[in-house]
Order: C-alpha cells, then sequence, then structure tokens
C-alpha cells in the first residue's frame, strides 16, 4: 500500500516533487485538506494562507519552465504566529494583536520564501510565547494529537501538534526556555533550538531577547537539518545574529558519530517520573550499545538554580518589550465605554484606600487608556509575568533580584563550559513527565517547573535538541534531549539522525478521529 503523503518526511516528499511523482499543488490540497478535517478537535492552526494553493501553483509553473528552483520548492511550512508575515495575521495568540498585521516578513519568513517553500499557515501559541502547556492563548488552548484530553506543551504547541498530526512536514517555532523541545518532546516529534545568534531573530514578535531563538520542528533529525539549512545564516538586521558560515547540515548527517562522550545528570533522570527514567536510559542505552557512545556522569551545580534564574530574567525582559503594546503605539485599544468603567472601578478602590495621589492620576487620559487597554488585551499569564519582571527592574530591588540572576546565568553558563571538556554532548529528559491533563496545573510555581530541564540551553545560549525516545503507559510519548557546545548543531542533528536510524519510536502515528 502505497504510503499517504501526510505520512512522508519532508525529505521523502522533496523526492517525489524532483521525480514528479506528485506536483506542489498536489501537496499543499492534500495538507489543507487534512487540516480543514482535523484542525477543529486539535486547534493547532489559527491562520490558513488565502494563497497557498497560488503559491504551490507557481512552484510547480517554474518546474515545468526548468527555472531554478530553492531547496524547499513545493514543500508546505507552517510556522508559529509570533513569526511577523506581511500577508497573514501576525496575533501571537493574544486578544492585543489580535488585528495586526504586520508591514513586512520576518527573516526566517524571508528565506523561507527564498527557498520555495509553500506557507500553509500559522499556528497557535501560548499568548506572546509564555507558558509551558499552550493554554494561555487568547483563541483556546491546543490538543496534543495523541490524547485531545493532553495539553501539546508549550509554547509552540501549535507548531508540535501539526507536525505530529500530519498538518504539514516541516514548522517553525521560537525557544525562551524550551519552548520548542517542550512540545517536541509531548508531542513525538523533532525539535531544534539553535546556538543563540545562529537563526536571525529580526521579525520574531519579541519575549525575552536574550533567550528567544527560531527553529525547526520536523518528524526526522534530518527534516531539521533540512529546514536549518534554509534559516540559519547572518542578517545584518538582527544585532545578536552571529557572522559565521551555515555548515552542510545535511551532508554531515551521512558520517557515523564515532566514540561521543556523552554527558548525563544522574539528578536530572531521578527527578523524572518513572515511565520517563525508563525511556529516557533506553535511549541512553541504544547510544552506547549500537551508536559506540560512552556515557559520563557528570555534575552541573548551579542548575538548580535555572527555573529561578529564568524567572527573574525573562519577565524582566518581557515587561520592557511589552511595554509598547499601549493602544497607542502598537495593539488592541480598550472601548471608552470600557475605559470609564473600569475606572470607576480603580476610583472607588482608591478612595476606600485613601490613595489621593491615585485618584490624581486617574484624572490622566491617557493613563486611563493604557490601563483599561492593557488589562483587557493582555491574558492573566502575561499580566503576571510583566508584573514580575517590573517589580525586579524596580528601584531597590534590581541590585536583589535582576542583577543576581545575570551573575548566576553566568555560573550556570560555566556549568556548560566546564562540562563540554569532559564531554561532546550532554543527554537527559526533556521534561520530567509525560502530556498532563488541559486544566490539570493551576498554580503558576507548578506549572513554571515543567521547564526544569530546558531553561539551562537558553541561560547559557547553547543549542538543544528533542527527540521521540518512547512511550509511557498511556501511549503518550516521551522525549530525550541533547544539548551542545555553541554552534555544535551539527554534532546534534548527526547523532539524532543516526539515533533514528536504530529506532522507530518517529513512525509512530497518532490515531486521529476524522483522519482519512
Amino acid at each position: 500500500m502505497t504510503t499517504p503523503l501526510w505520512q512522508c518526511s519532508a525529505s521523502e516528499l522533496l523526492s517525489l516533487l524532483a521525480q514528479g511523482a506528485v506536483t506542489a499543488e498536489e501537496l499543499a490540497a492534500e495538507f489543507l485538506q487534512r487540516t480543514q478535517r482535523l484542525n477543529d478537535s486539535l486547534n493547532a492552526v489559527l491562520h490558513v494562507h488565502p494563497q497557498a494553493l497560488e503559491q504551490a501553483r507557481e512552484v510547480d509553473r517554474r518546474r515545468r519552465a526548468g527555472e531554478p528552483l530553492g531547496v524547499l520548492a513545493g514543500l508546505p511550512v507552517v510556522v508559529k504566529d509570533n513569526l511577523c508575515t506581511a500577508d497573514m495575521p501576525t496575533t501571537c495568540a493574544s486578544r492585543m494583536l489580535a488585528q495586526y498585521r504586520s508591514p513586512f516578513d520576518a527573516t526566517v519568513i524571508e528565506r523561507l520564501r527564498q527557498a520555495g517553500a509553500v506557507l500553509l499557515g500559522k499556528t497557535n501559541l501560548d499568548e506572546f510565547a509564555m507558558g509551558s502547556s499552550n493554554e494561555t492563548s487568547h483563541f483556546g488552548p491546543v490538543r496534543n494529537p495523541w490524547n485531545p484530553q493532553r495539553i501539546p506543551g508549550g509554547s509552540s504547541g501549535g507548531a508540535a501538534a501539526a507536525v505530529a498530526a500530519g498538518l504539514a512536514p516541516l514548522s517553525l517555532g521560537s525557544d525562551t526556555g524550551g519552548s520548542i523541545r517542550l512540545p517536541a518532546g509531548l508531542c513525538g516529534v523533532v525539535g531544534l533550538k539553535p546556538t543563540y545568534g545562529r537563526v536571525s531573530r529580526w521579525g520574531l514578535v519579541a519575549f525575552a531577547s536574550s533567550l528567544d531563538q527560531i527553529g525547526p520542528l520536523a518528524r526526522t533529525a534530518q527534516d531539521c537539518a533540512l529546514l536549518l539549512e534554509v534559516i540559519a545564516g547572518h542578517d545584518p538586521r538582527d544585532s545578536t545574529s552571529v557572522p559565521r558560515e551555515v555548515p552542510a547540515y545535511r551532508k554531515l548527517l551521512d558520517s557515523p558519530p564515532v566514540g561521543l562522550r556523552i554527558g548525563y545528570v544522574p539528578e536530572h533522570l531521578e527527578q523524572a517520573a518513572p515511565a520517563v527514567q525508563e525511556a529516557v536510559r533506553q535511549g541512553l542505552d541504544v547510544l552506547v550499545q549500537e551508536l559506540g557512545a560512552r556515557l559520563v556522569p557528570i555534575r552541573m551545580p548551579h542548575a538548580r538554580y535555572a527555573v529561578a534564574t529564568y524567572y527573574i530574567i525573562a519577565p524582566s525582559e518581557a515587561s520592557s518589550n511589552l511595554a509598547r503594546y499601549d493602544g497607542v503605539h502598537f495593539g488592541y485599544r480598550a472601548e471608552e465605554q470600557a475605559v470609564l468603567g473600569q475606572l470607576r472601578q480603580e476610583a472607588e478602590a482608591l478612595r476606600r484606600a485613601g490613595d489621593q495621589k491615585g485618584l490624581e492620576e486617574l484624572d490622566s487620559p491617557l493613563v486611563r487608556l493604557y490601563r483599561a487597554t492593557r488589562s483587557q488585551g493582555f491574558g492573566p499569564e502575561v499580566k503576571r509575568r510583566i508584573m514580575l519582571g517590573t517589580y525586579a527592574l524596580s528601584a531597590g530591588y534590581y541590585d536583589q533580584y535582576y542583577l543576581k540572576a545575570l551573575k548566576v546565568r553566568r555560573l550556570i553558563r560555566q556549568d556548560y563550559l566546564e562540562a563540554f571538556q569532559q564531554v561532546d554532548l550532554i543527554a537527559g529528559p526533556v521534561s520530567t513527565t509525560t502530556a498532563f491533563a488541559l486544566g490539570e496545573k493551576q498554580d503558576p510555581l507548578e506549572m513554571y517547573l515543567v521547564d526544569l530541564f530546558t531553561v539551562g540551553a537558553n541561560l547559557a545560549g547553547v543549542p538543544a535538541l528533542s527527540l521521540p525516545c518512547g512511550f509511557d503507559a498511556e501511549g503518550l510519548p516521551v522525549g530525550m534531549q541533547l544539548q551542545g557546545p555553541l554552534f555544535a548543531e551539527d554534532r546534534l542533528l548527526q547523532l539524532a539522525h543516526h539515533y533514528q536510524q536504530h529506532t522507530s519510536w518517529h513512525r509512530q502515528q497518532p490515531q486521529l478521529a476524522g483522519q482519512a
């Protein structure tokens, strides 16, 4: 029986396109029809490109005419809805930007278009990429294709769920504290956070500028390598973009990894649930027995402070980056009646508190507009992080919180530098558990601990990859994380690719109601 197109890897689809076995239009139509059938139950895709088929027809025309084609010519791709696109909305899954249309494309979008990719649409996310479960979206939560009652992980939950469900062979996400790797692990796909500066952030709506990075999600490491080759490289418009040559990642995959020293932190394995421990240990066994790696226990003494450090630095940067969304410069503006209604409530509260200064501030029309707009435009989690960050940066607390967090960040980075003097890569779990139920974690602190194993790579700026390594007793995917030295994406992808040659976890498909 012929494999359905939606089950093929991106590399296999490119081969079919080159052979003429399928046209770009047929391919785009297949994925668009599948999205139409399944997206209502997943809520993974927020916007479908209205000219997706026209893009595909243009690729077919160029192919028939013998014109030069890009490396992704005719291949469907979806992108996270915090990447600016001139021809689709860019909402960041927030009421604040629900009507926003960017006047330009992000650099990675430009590079996708230049490579001939067919942009199918944009995927759901936690609001402004702030979340670990994809439940904070203004447009509703994304559901995990393996069990629609479970979360897909966040914040790139839509991007991961779309690939896992076969709505697109490739997607782009962003990773600030694990937002590519966590959903990749919980949805059973491969996700890569590149080295900070490897991929341009120009046109990515900023959450935390010193942590954000754009990266690929796909079914295989080979497909991630394909997409990374397209989006990586220096961009003069991004001052943090590194002027470094982009390796031929796909060609490097063919060389088998030899004699790699794989570090692991024993305490991290012990902190994971039994099913996660078992799957990751089996994954480590494959690295040793099939790929000839040597396991080396290592210590990362400051890893215990990573979550606390991250949740000072990231909200501080967010409070600064999101100050522009005030109803005047950017974003949603509160209606006059809503402003007056909120004003009355605030004035009454200030009068009861005897706050005369606050009452005087309320007399300012601009202050009234700002307050009402930001109260209504942002969801609870975004407001929580803005307040955390503003507090940490405030006079009298800057040294106590933000400056101290920067010092601990340096110690965490030093742990990585010292570890990579002993080992070539670090392996471990992506998360402590498999996907939990929607609505299960109501305590924000409990939700923040979901990022326990992922935030370190962002704080240190190193590349990290998640790949499928098993399932728990309920049939939910388990992800194994590989972390490497700066700009060692080639090493991560090479090991992940050869691991996938010896395992079949990435070939498993979720059974979805309504799928043909």
